[in-house]
C-alpha cells in the first residue's frame, strides 16, 4: 500500500531512540523528509545516521530542549528554513519522573506540565502556519495508555496526559476546516528504556526477579502475551500521517495488545 508520505516533511521530536526513533524510521520508510530532535546530540546523530543507512530519505538532527520556548522557535525555523514547510508534526516527549503525590517537588510538576504539555502547544503553534499553507496536515500525539486507565507511579503522566488528549480532541474540530487532522497514540508495554526503567519492572526486579523475569511478569495480564515493539507503534504512526488516514482525526488509539480493555 502506497502510504503517499514520498517527499512530505516530517518534524519528530523525542525521537534520539524508543518509540520517537521507530516513529522517525518508519516514517522515512516510507519516503517522508525526517527532522528528528531531542537533547543528546551525540546520540540524535548517530540514530539519523542509521535511519540515512536503512532508507532513502533526506534526515535532519536538530538537538533540542522541548521545556524551553525558543529552542522549539529555533526547532522550526531550521525546518522551514531547509525544507520549506511541515506536513507532519510527531509530538512525542519523554516521560514525567515517576513517584507519588507527597515524594513530588513544585518544580517536579513545573517542569512536567512544561515537558508534557505545554511543549506540545508551543510545538502546534509554530507549525500551523507552515501547514495552513500547504492546505493539510497531520498532527499526532504520543502521549500513554495512561489517558485511559492510571498507572501506579506514574502519577504525573497520569494527571498531564489528559490534557493533551483534551488539546488534540479539541483541535481536530478547529483545524478540520483546514484539512489538518490531530490524533493520539496510547503506548502501552512498549520495550524502550522508559519500561525498563519503571516501576513494573524495577518493582519486580527489587522482589528477586531477573529483568528477563520482570518482563515475563509484565505479559501475563496482555492479551497477547508479549512486550510491545517500538516498530508495533510508529507503523500506526506513518498510517496516521499518510494520506490513507485522512478521514480519521479526533481519535485516541492504543497500542497495547489489548492491555486496556474499556470500551471507550
Amino acid at each position: 500500500m502506497d502510504l503517499g508520505l514520498t517527499g512530505k516533511v516530517a518534524l519528530i521530536t523525542a525521537a534520539s531512540k524508543g518509540i520517537g526513533k521507530a516513529c522517525a524510521t518508519s516514517l522515512a520508510a516510507e519516503g517522508a523528509h525526517i527532522v528528528i530532535a531531542s537533547r543528546n546530540p551525540e546520540v540524535l546523530e548517530q540514530t539519523a545516521q542509521e535511519i540515512r543507512h536503512i532508507s532513502n530519505s533526506a534526515v535532519s538532527a536538530l538537538p533540542t530542549d522541548l521545556r524551553r520556548p525558543e529552542e522549539i522557535a529555533a526547532l522550526v525555523t531550521k525546518v522551514l528554513d531547509e525544507f520549506g514547510g511541515i506536513d507532519i508534526l510527531v509530538n512525542n516527549a519523554g516521560g514525567p519522573p515517576v513517584g507519588k503525590f507527597e515524594a513530588l517537588s513544585e518544580k517536579q510538576w513545573q517542569d512536567a506540565f512544561d515537558l508534557t504539555l505545554l511543549s506540545a502547544v508551543r510545538l502546534i503553534r509554530s507549525v500551523l502556519p507552515s501547514m495552513k499553507l500547504r492546505q493539510g496536515g497531520r498532527i499526532i500525539h504520543i502521549v500513554s495508555s495512561s489517558v485511559k486507565q492510571p498507572i501506579e507511579g506514574l502519577l504525573l503522566s497520569n494527571a498531564l496526559r489528559p490534557g493533551v488528549v483534551g488539546l488534540a480532541k479539541t483541535l481536530s474540530l478547529e483545524l478540520a476546516p483546514y484539512q489538518i487532522t490531530v490524533n493520539n497514540v496510547c503506548p502501552g508495554r512498549i520495550l524502550t528504556d522508559r519500561l525498563l526503567q519503571g516501576p513494573g519492572v524495577q518493582g519486580k526486579i527489587a522482589q528477586g526477579l531477573t529483568e528477563e523475569e520482570a518482563l515475563q511478569e509484565l505479559t501475563k495480564d496482555i492479551p497477547l502475551k508479549r512486550i510491545g515493539r517500538p516498530e508495533d507503534l510508529g507503523n500506526l504512526v506513518a498510517f496516521l500521517a499518510s494520506q490513507r488516514a485522512g478521514y480519521i482525526t479526533g481519535t485516541t488509539i492504543q497500542v497495547d495488545g489489548g492491555l486496556i480493555q474499556s470500551i471507550f
